[in-house]
């Protein structure tokens, strides 16, 4: 083994504790970037793969009715490929041992199977026969969410008549990979699902019999969304058309992609955060390493090693480290992004998922963890280059030594001697101080940007499910009720308080943007539903006028006062100019209130509602569900304490299983942080240590000395990793991960996550003071006081 191979294993050895700190910060940021792009490939691929092999639509539309004639009018627009014409209706389904109401989404299939867009997936069972007009194939997560077996029967309102539907099988669709209803933001299995029913079933019940009121399309390649979109409106208008969506806006896919966009931001951000860690680390180590060394690298060059040769013997140290560093990243992050891919599969409905992690990615891995070490080592080796022998062979010059602004002041009577050294030391080595302060404020800020999403999805929970929406029950109606559609509610069983709203959906356009969206309107000084702005003050409801969603009205580039065109999709499709008069800060969704009273005028209508928002006794709860499946007029209920709780299994649950794994990483780099500066001020002071020790200071006062400083300099760089965590948190709040149409996710941090980054830090601090106390009570005295002179 060549000499200086044999200096490398020496020199791993005596720093075995500061290279292991630095290895698990190399892992940590490896393992994170494994972790998430894997998940993020494996989610991308099952995706693609599932769209294109059961042909998932690209353009969407429904309509009241419209004759299947039409069909052949949209095959001719230029740039459609195939079209798939539907009915698609929602009801109230009778679940067997589900007490309140579900809701189902009948969706027509040919009654012999055959090769279609939104092609479903049989995944049990057998496809319906012809003729059996009760067959149905039901979505499997709505199966296993109710332990439904094939051959079991479920209750179901069907245009006003009671009827039991048959499960002959379960299916998937990829138009229904995040199953939910649309009028709820998460999914909830147990009380939604898609049933797939022979067309000819569907249409005779619902008066639909050589006509269809969904359709789905696809695009040649190369053809403009935007036109076929365009003639698609022009052509359904006069049929009740509901205004065509892209792929995008359609609201699975929209929940999946975004998903998969928020783990490509946070993959390319934290770990360059970890890994600019641990480059500013191995700084430290190698530039203490090569103080200590002088005399060794003189020796070195005068027995011939060229300057390449010496500064590839410390670079091997860094690959050293990042090797060590990639084998334990890459083995956890495989291990953890392979959990991360499965855990998802928790609430996107896949056929098959394969997890991956490329070798392109094993190896970018390595080569950005590896860049990122040589880049921080450089200036330390830099060093050693340029470093002339006889320069080296030569100690350090002693540093200059001047009165400190404590004694300056005459305050220094009022500290002990091991108090005014401490001072002194600080204040003397300024570069050294702050370097130490900032590396420890690193890792205090990703301690707070670990536990930020998690206070903000708190801060959802509480606002928006808490303040905003206070009603106990949603309910939606089949079509628009008169005005005493509320007195008849209200003497429904249990009902305490009824608030009726009007939904209906709208484009609005500002300029040359628009969004396809829905137009709510509320009873004035609504109590069940809050509207709030960004202070948490109600918001009133103007009798004219429009409120938008902050997310929404930024979309549109809109500001209060500024007047937007309201093209109504219902009725008549009236077309109207509405003046903005004020924002709302709801986080979930994109929205516009206005008073009903005023909605209804628009639309040319009398008193008329599309559903209802209720107060009720929760003891008479199970004779109203009783009551509600039977109604005809329901098209659904959903209740704000099970929308909370699926938004604590999906949302919360994904974000707090992301946290859990990102506090980790931040703990062990908090420690690693902490134990490194706290071990090289042990190298860098252990001479003056062991000169305080001979002449006469207890074992006792040099640790106070030592572990004195270095508590300081960790108390010093908190609050600073507290305003760095701030602005980084901040910065990351404006991305596009936490800042979908979808949710947003509010900017704040709790006291306790900062209580919480301060123990962990004090944790950290304490056992590494345990480890430098024990090594001081081992010091050599006469070896540490050995010259080079």
């Amino acid at each position: 083994m060549p000499s200086l191979d044999r200096k490398l294993l020496r020199d791993l050895v005596s720093l075995w504790g500061q290279i292991l700190a630095i290895v698990l910060i190399v892992a940590c940021g490896i393992a994170s970037l494994v972790t998430m792009m894997s998940t993020y490939e494996s989610l991308t691929l099952s995706m693609d793969a599932y769209y294109s092999q059961y042909r998932f639509a690209d353009v969407f539309v429904q309509v009241r009715r419209a004759p299947n004639a039409v069909v052949s009018q949209i095959e001719a627009i230029p740039g459609v490929g195939q079209v798939r014409s539907r009915v698609v209706v929602d009801v109230t389904l009778d679940v067997p041992g589900l007490a309140d109401p579900a809701s189902g989404r009948l969706v027509s299939i040919p009654e012999e199977p055959q090769t279609m867009l939104n092609d479903v997936v049989l995944r049990a069972g057998r496809y319906i026969e012809p003729g059996r007009r009760d067959e149905v194939l039901v979505s499997e997560a709505f199966a296993a969410a109710n332990r439904l077996k094939l051959g079991d029967t479920v209750g179901a309102v069907i245009n006003g008549r009671w009827e039991l539907l048959r499960l002959v099988g379960t299916a998937l669709s990829p138009e229904y990979v995040y199953e939910i209803s649309g009028t709820e933001l998460l999914p909830d299995n147990q009380r939604f699902g898609v049933m797939w029913i022979g067309r000819e079933a569907l249409a005779n019940a619902f008066d639909l019999d050589g006509a269809f009121n969904d359709l789905a399309l696809s695009l040649t390649p190369g053809a403009s969304e935007a036109e076929v979109i365009f003639r698609l409106d022009q052509i359904l208008e006069r049929f009740g058309g509901l205004g065509a969506y892209g792929r995008n806006e359609q609201l699975s896919h929209r929940f999946l992609s975004d998903d998969i966009a928020a783990l490509q931001v946070t993959a390319l951000i934290l770990p360059v955060i970890f890994l600019g860690i641990a480059a500013f680390l191995l700084n430290l180590v190698l530039a203490r390493l090569v103080s200590t060394q002088r005399d060794q690298i003189a020796v070195l060059k005068a027995f011939g090693y060229t300057n390449g040769e010496v500064g590839l013997h410390f670079f091997k140290l860094v690959l050293v480290v990042v090797l060590l560093g990639a084998a334990v990243g890459i083995g956890l992050g495989r291990w953890l992004g392979g959990g991360l891919t499965q855990f998802y599969t928790q609430f996107y409905q896949f056929p098959v998922i394969e997890y991956r992690a490329s070798l392109g990615l094993i190896l970018g891995a390595v080569g950005v963890s590896a860049i990122a070490a040589f880049v921080g080592a450089l200036n330390a080796v830099w060093g050693v280059v340029v470093l002339p022998p006889a320069e080296a062979i030569r100690p350090e010059p002693p540093a200059s030594f001047q009165p400190t602004l404590v004694e300056r002041l005459g305050l220094q009577r009022f500290f002990s001697p091991a108090g005014r050294i401490i001072l002194r030391n600080l204040e003397r080595r300024p570069w050294q101080a702050a370097l130490s302060i900032f590396g420890i404020s690193l890792a205090v800020a990703i301690l707070i940007v670990g536990r930020y999403q998690n206070d903000g999805i708190q801060q959802i929970m509480a606002i928006q499910f808490r303040t905003i929406q206070r009603e106990d029950l949603t309910l939606v109606f089949n079509e628009p009720r008169s005005g005493r559609v509320q007195y008849d509610l209200a003497h429904l069983p249990g009902v305490l308080y009824v608030e009726p709203f009007r939904a209906v959906p709208a484009r609005l356009r500002f300029e040359h943007r628009t969004r396809l969206s829905g137009v709510t309107g509320l009873v004035p000084n609504s109590q069940l539903r809050q509207l709030l702005d960004r202070h948490l003050q109600k918001v009133p409801l103007p009798p004219g006028g429009v409120v938008l969603s902050t997310k929404l009205a930024d979309l549109l580039g809109v500001e209060v006062g500024d007047v937007l065109t309201l093209e109504i999709l219902e009725g008549g499709r009236p077309i109207r100019e509405v003046p903005m008069v004020g924002r709302v800060d709801e986080l979930l969704g994109l929205t516009a209130y206005m008073d009903v009273q005023a909605l209804n005028a628009l639309l040319q209508e009398g008193s008329a509602f599309s559903g209802a928002y209720l107060s009720v006794d929760a003891q008479q709860l199970p004779e109203l569900y009783k009551t509600l499946k039977q109604t005809p007029a329901i098209a659904s209920v959903s209740q704000r304490e099970t929308a909370l709780r699926q938004f604590q299994n999906t949302i919360a649950t994904t974000s707090g299983v992301f946290n859990g794994v990102l506090l980790v990483f931040a703990c062990i780099i908090s420690v690693g942080v902490v134990y490194n500066s706290a071990r090289i001020a042990l190298s860098e002071r252990s001479r003056e240590l062991a000169t305080l020790r001979i002449i006469g200071f207890t074992q006792a006062e040099i640790a106070f000395i030592l572990l004195g400083e270095q508590g300081l300099l960790t108390l010093t760089a908190v609050p600073v990793g507290w305003g760095l965590g701030y602005a980084l948190s901040q910065w990351l709040n404006q991305s596009p991960a936490h800042n979908t149409e979808m949710f947003r996710v509010p900017f704040v941090i709790q006291p306790s996550s900062y209580l919480f980054t301060l123990v962990v830090i004090a944790i950290a601090a304490l056992l590494s003071g345990g480890l430098l106390a024990r090594q001081l009570q081992h010091l050599d005295l006469i070896a540490v006081l050995k010259t080079r002179e």
